[in-house]
This record gives C-alpha cells, sequence and structure tokens, in this order.
C-alpha cells in the first residue's frame, strides 16, 4: 500500500502583551478534535507563503493581526487520507479582542503554567510541553 501524502498546516502560538497564550476550541461541529484546543491556523492555499497563509487564518479565525517571531516547533497528525505535518510559529499581538470564527466555540488566554492544563488536540500535547519546558529553562 502507498504512502498517505503529507499536507502541511500552520499555528501560531500568540503572546499578548500581558505574557499570555492564546488558545482556541475546536466547537462541537469539527469534523476533527472537536472539544479540543489548539493554536490558531491551517491549511496553506497553492502558492501562497506559509507566512501569508497564517496571517490570514489568524485574521479569519480570530480577527486578530499577529506579527510573527520565530519558529517554535512542529507536530504531525494523521487524518483517513493523509498525514499532516504542523509548522509552529511563535507570535505577538497587541490586541486581546478576539472575535471567533464558527470553527471555534471558545478561547482563552493563558499564562505559561497554564497551556499544558489545558484538553489539548493529542498532535499538540507533546509541542506545548517542549515549549512550557524551554520558556521556564530560561
Amino acid at each position: 500500500m502507498p504512502a498517505k501524502p503529507f499536507a502541511l498546516s500552520v499555528k501560531v502560538l500568540i503572546k499578548n502583551d500581558e505574557d499570555k497564550y492564546l488558545l482556541l476550541r475546536r466547537s462541537s461541529i469539527s469534523k476533527y478534535n472537536a472539544g479540543k484546543w489548539e493554536m490558531p491556523g491551517g491549511k496553506i492555499e497553492p502558492c501562497e507563503n506559509f507566512d501569508k497563509a497564517l496571517t490570514r487564518e489568524v485574521a479569519e479565525e480570530t480577527g486578530l493581526t499577529v506579527t510573527m517571531l520565530k519558529v517554535a516547533g512542529a507536530a504531525q497528525s494523521e487524518s483517513p487520507d493523509k498525514m499532516i505535518a504542523y509548522l509552529i510559529m511563535e507570535g505577538v499581538s497587541s490586541s486581546i479582542e478576539v472575535i471567533l470564527s464558527p470553527e471555534h466555540d471558545s478561547f482563552k488566554w493563558l499564562n505559561l503554567d497554564e497551556l499544558g492544563s489545558m484538553d489539548l488536540a493529542k498532535q499538540f500535547k507533546p509541542f506545548i510541553t517542549d515549549f512550557i519546558s524551554s520558556k521556564r529553562s530560561r
């Protein structure tokens, strides 16, 4: 059986001026990860740069303008028809006024220690654990 093709998705862990990070909860009608927490972001359209895709996705999902700072990590998941590779960026936003799209039904701004206590989509748990550890060791 041939290997499944890979798709690329981009996510961003956004920090605000109060040193809190944004997580979104997938709506209960979501096809994948309903009720689980994740970072904003999504698919890259054909011929779209990943940073433009991420800026677009963040605006669509949250209404926020985000500035990307650096690559924070990666993750991976599998759907019935493909493997999904996630490039996860670290970014900042000076606004905290989130306007959710129908894709999500809740959001929280969390301090570093609270991030790991959320019911995250399983593909993001190792990333969040490593992210928290890297920030604490500084």
